[in-house]
């Protein structure tokens, strides 16, 4: 083998240089969205006068208002009555925060990822609200849930709830947890969201 050659067994790779400013491109992908009387964007963009803002920087934590799920979500939210809230797996705190804009108290936000506990923190500074991140799940009137539907389905029965909207999950897909009915459902681009009652 010459000196020049690969050892016997190793790939060859070709490195190329990474332009400036990549850290940050994907904020030129990341804009503000109106979803009813919400506004739900970054910091670099100005909300429309008439919204109430919801100022999210995701950081490294998910969730910028975009998704359909998030925007099925705060739909359904501004369809209830403000009452005690919890947010179970709260990402970067967009749905806490809005609940809290819309009058919800008190709102508490939990995720089993401390970076996301972090984001929810940060951008509840940057909003002006009250938000608990919670070490532990506590009782409330209504939880919102935006994550995958057999979390969903696992959760339901272990909260103290009386209503859950939930979503993370696609249209042809629902919550089967046992006592739990549906009062609403919204669907966007596949996806879809339900606002859910316990009745025992």
């Amino acid at each position: 083998m010459y000196a020049d050659e690969p050892p016997i067994g190793f790939d060859v790779l070709e490195v190329e240089d990474v332009p400036g400013g990549w850290e940050d491109a994907w904020r030129e992908f990341h804009h503000g969205v109106r979803i009813g009387r919400l506004w739900v964007g970054p910091p670099w963009e100005r909300a429309p006068a008439e919204a109430t803002p919801v100022v999210i920087d995701p950081g490294r934590a998910f969730g910028t208002g975009a998704h359909p799920t998030t925007r099925l979500c705060l739909e359904l939210l501004q369809e209830v009555e403000p009452t005690s809230l919890l947010d179970m797996g709260c990402g970067s705190g967009v749905l806490s925060i809005a609940a809290a804009k819309l009058g919800f108290s008190p709102v508490g936000a939990f995720d089993l990822d401390d970076v996301a506990l972090e984001a929810t923190r940060a951008n509840a500074a940057r909003n002006g609200v009250l938000i608990d991140t919670l070490a532990e799940v506590r009782p409330a009137a209504l939880a919102v849930m935006n994550i995958a539907l057999d979390v969903v389905d696992g959760l339901l029965p272990k909260l103290r709830v009386e209503r859950a909207i939930t979503s993370g999950y696609l249209a042809r897909d629902a919550p089967q947890a046992a006592g739990w009915h549906r009062v609403d459902r919204r669907e966007r681009d596949g996806w879809a969201a339900d606002l859910l009652e316990f009745r025992s």
